[in-house]
């Protein structure tokens, strides 16, 4: 197997599938081939048991700015239109309500300030706080045993949108593969990349690709490969592990998220019916540092240590992070969350901040569920890099997408789009308006007839 093609993918999860899509149905590049090493798309992190299914619109998300938000609203509303508009029968998303709440005058001022003074409230139409009363029709079990003198507050959309990412993944690989000059390679794994007089040369374990431009949609395996290449020097990967609990019986009908805690680049814990089976509802996501790249796959341990380098600036950078006083006493807390019977119990209570009346046995650790997230270091900083880490080279793009890198998928494929165009010397052209009609513009807004649907 081999070929020669003017743009190479690497990596078939959500972001490199996107980005397929989007080539192949909105440009005319000639030839276009994506390479996953999976023997199907999406079986790392997009798959639906290993991350949260939400779709990060930053209406809910209390750690995000509003500068932050506004960017990703507009990833997730192209993602959300794609999904109205080619999933009516909502096989790979369900939409429900959701909300965060605030309990007790602290949280609840907060939520205050956010909607009204933060500029929440504008951006966001068709999010509104509503009190005891309403939470309690939405989400009974929210309010239930609650201590009746606290002050509770919500806000709450309707856009709950939760989706099974890998099943979106291959709705994309499937649009892109109905136009000419699209192949898709699984059981494929890129083990080389080298720079040629033409392009690049991909050498897979199943022969040669030869192509003009490349683009590495590979998770944490993108940093690695960069540095291979000399690019990313001053970058390492934090591998943060998410798992979660499950419960029976479907307490919520919704999303509910408690608000985040200030500095931590990781999710607060929520509680979500699961995306195929309302009467199952997911606790998490819990956050452990693994020295693998992919879940429990200890054959990428040494994949990680290529990452990560060994080095002084590299200790230094981990040193640094994790000596802050809030996120050390987190790091170490997730780390009790693993241990049989004892993490149950510990974990109860993060629970019970969402469901109070939930009890020991009706939890248990769902088992075989969570991905890895690469959270992006930056060495010479020493610090946490909050958003996605995007290396351009010569013809060549490096895509490393934590959270909400599923969410912004579209929009960060619309970018990449433009940047593979410019890379062709402008031989092809992006009809970005078609690409907007067919997603974003499909998003159900407000003053729409159903813009206010359940």
């Amino acid at each position: 197997m081999s070929g020669e093609y003017d743009l190479v993918i690497v990596g078939g999860g959500i972001s490199g599938a996107s980005l397929l899509y989007t080539v192949a149905k909105f440009t005319d590049v000639e030839s276009v081939a994506l390479v996953e090493k999976e023997s199907e798309i999406a079986q790392i992190n997009s798959h639906h048991t290993n991350n949260s299914q939400t779709l990060h619109f930053g209406d809910i998300e209390t750690n995000y700015t509003l500068e932050k938000a506004e960017e990703v609203k507009e990833g997730a509303e192209l993602l959300a239109g794609y999904l109205e508009n080619h999933d009516p029968e909502r096989e790979m998303h369900s939409k429900r309500s959701k909300m965060v709440l605030g309990v007790g005058d602290e949280e609840v001022a907060s939520l205050e300030e956010r909607y009204h003074e933060e500029g929440f409230g504008d951006l966001y139409p068709k999010l509104r706080p509503i009190e005891r009363e309403e939470i309690a029709e939405l989400e009974p079990k929210v309010v239930e045993g609650r201590d009746p003198e606290k002050d509770l507050l919500a806000l709450q959309t309707p856009d709950g949108y939760v989706v099974d990412y890998g099943a979106t993944a291959q709705s994309f690989v499937e649009q892109a593969k109905e136009e000419a000059g699209v192949d898709v390679y699984t059981g494929t794994e890129v083990t080389d990349i080298t720079e040629t007089t033409r392009g690049y040369t991909l050498t897979t374990d199943e022969g040669p690709f030869d192509c003009d431009v490349a683009v590495v949609a590979a998770g944490s395996h993108s940093l690695q490969i960069a540095k291979e290449m000399g690019y990313g020097e001053d970058k390492v990967l934090l591998p943060v592990a998410g798992s979660f609990f499950l419960a029976d019986d479907g307490p919520l009908n919704g999303k509910v998220y408690t608000l985040q805690m200030k500095k931590l680049p990781f999710a607060a814990v929520h509680g979500d019916a699961d995306v195929h089976d309302g009467s199952i509802t997911r606790f998490g996501p819990t956050a452990k540092l693994v020295p693998t790249l992919e879940r429990g796959r200890l054959n990428t341990v040494s994949d990680f240590l290529d990452v990560f380098g060994l080095n002084v600036a590299s200790f230094l950078s981990y040193a640094n992070i994790l000596s802050d006083r809030i996120l050390l006493p987190y790091v170490l807390r997730n780390l009790v969350y693993d241990v049989p019977e004892v993490g149950r119990r510990s974990f109860l209570p993060e629970v019970q901040k969402v469901v109070p009346t939930m009890e020991l046995e009706d939890i248990e650790r769902a088992k075989g569920y969570g991905g890895v997230r690469p959270q992006i270091v930056d060495t010479k900083n020493k610090s946490l890099d909050m958003g996605e880490a995007k290396i351009v080279g010569d013809d060549i793009i490096f895509n490393i997408t934590p959270s909400p890198g599923a969410s912004t998928c579209l929009k960060n494929a619309m970018r990449d789009t433009h940047t593979l165009i410019d890379f062709f010397d402008d031989d092809y052209e992006f009809d970005e308006d078609a690409f907007r009609a067919d997603t974003i513009g499909e998003f159900p807004r407000l003053d729409d007839a159903d813009g206010d649907e359940e």
